[in-house]
């Protein structure tokens, strides 16, 4: 991630320096086409009849021309500089980053299952970006067979999330209505927020919607048991409609910022409906890829350098453990106390009768004929009543 920060840092210095000389550029020709503009109005007005130029305004023309010519060079002489910020940046990712990552491919990775797994995510991950027509297009190349039921449900949430990232809540509303068991069931207040949303767009018409928003308020029913203290704060608000909402101690309710919440809540609660991660399995591998390949790229080089071979040649199996942080947490993790070993699904964790848990190679490497002692407590047992655990 260091490489990354320092490589935003030199792009962003780039953008900083294309926006001052943008401003500084637009600035010095909008002054220059109001002096020659001025002068030439000059120069008609005071021009004699044998069509020649008096001294005086000869020299102001030379001086103009000396003007023209200095913001010009200027002008370019700050075009060189920025070309050279931005080559400061090609020359800053060739030093962070690096272009040959072949090295830490495995061989026959991508057999035709694997392969039919990986464009499966990425037209899912288009479906979800609302992407439809290259998701289709890749179906076709690829030979997936998609069946059109999977597609609907990302159309409907494309179409709201569009709809509410202009802040129209109509389709929100519906779908969240219809919906409205399923999401109570997951107690979830999306539907409550949505009414809110529109009831203060009403308030934000003033005194003109205070009819609608009153007969609106009917809506806040069915939540008034969870949201008790929100729906008071709404209706307080009404007492302020004359002078307005913004002039009001209840100003926080125009915040902007709800309206990106609501797409977070919408996002999340509709991707729970459907079964799905909130975020797209192809963005998350990608991002967890990004943070493990300078990890695998040194350690390769240092397997390579000490010629050991054999330490990474498995394909599920990583040489080193790489720390994704919390936000890749997904499912808990039980490493074996004795042979610490993390548990796999070739080798999963077995809990004893006392209630003491090691993972199956160790229970296999402990027993001594009909007969397994506890590493952990004196308790005998058989093995065979060692029972299989999920976390």
């Amino acid at each position: 991630m260091d490489q990354c920060v320092t490589v935003e840092r030199e792009l962003e210095k780039v953008l900083h320096k294309f926006s001052g000389y943008g401003q500084l550029c637009e600035r010095g020709l909008e002054e220059l086409i109001d002096y020659t503009g001025g002068l030439k109005h000059e120069i008609l007005q005071s021009q004699g009849q044998d069509g020649e130029l008096s001294g005086t305004l000869s020299l102001v023309l030379t001086q103009c021309c000396k003007r023209i010519k200095d913001t010009v060079q200027k002008l370019a002489s700050d075009h060189k500089d920025i070309h050279s910020s931005v080559s400061r940046v090609g020359k800053a990712i060739d030093k962070n980053f690096d272009s040959d990552i072949s090295s830490v491919g495995i061989d026959g990775c991508w057999q035709a299952d694997s392969q039919r797994i990986l464009n499966e995510v990425m037209v899912e991950h288009f479906f979800r970006q609302g992407m439809l027509d290259v998701a289709e297009e890749l179906c076709q190349e690829s030979g997936l067979s998609i069946d059109p039921s999977q597609k609907e449900p990302f159309v409907e949430l494309n179409r709201i999330l569009e709809a509410l990232k202009v802040r129209v809540l109509r389709p929100a509303l519906e779908w969240a209505v219809s919906n409205r068991e399923m999401l109570m069931a997951q107690n979830s207040s999306l539907e409550f927020k949505l009414h809110r949303l529109y009831f203060i767009s009403l308030l934000m018409g003033g005194t003109a919607n205070q009819r609608e928003a009153l007969q609106y308020a009917k809506n806040f029913q069915p939540f008034a048991l969870n949201h008790q203290k929100d729906i008071q704060v709404l209706m307080g608000s009404l007492v302020y409609l004359r002078q307005g909402i913004e002039n009001s101690p209840y100003v926080h309710l125009l915040d902007a910022n709800q309206w990106a919440d609501i797409c977070d809540i919408f996002t999340r609660d509709a991707c729970t409906l459907l079964g799905l991660s909130v975020e797209s399995p192809l963005s998350v591998s990608f991002s967890a890829g990004c943070v493990a390949l300078p990890a695998l790229i040194n350690i390769k080089a240092v397997i390579e350098q000490r010629q050991c071979t054999g330490v990474w040649n498995q394909k599920d199996e990583l040489p080193i453990e790489v720390d994704l942080g919390k936000k890749c947490w997904y499912h808990s993790i039980f490493a074996c106390p004795i042979l610490r070993q993390q548990t796999t699904d070739n080798n999963p964790p077995m809990k004893l009768v006392c209630g003491h848990i090691i993972s199956r190679d160790a229970l296999n490497k402990m027993f001594n004929g009909s007969k397994l002692k506890c590493p952990y407590c004196p308790m005998e047992q058989s093995p065979g009543d060692a029972k299989q655990i999920f976390f």
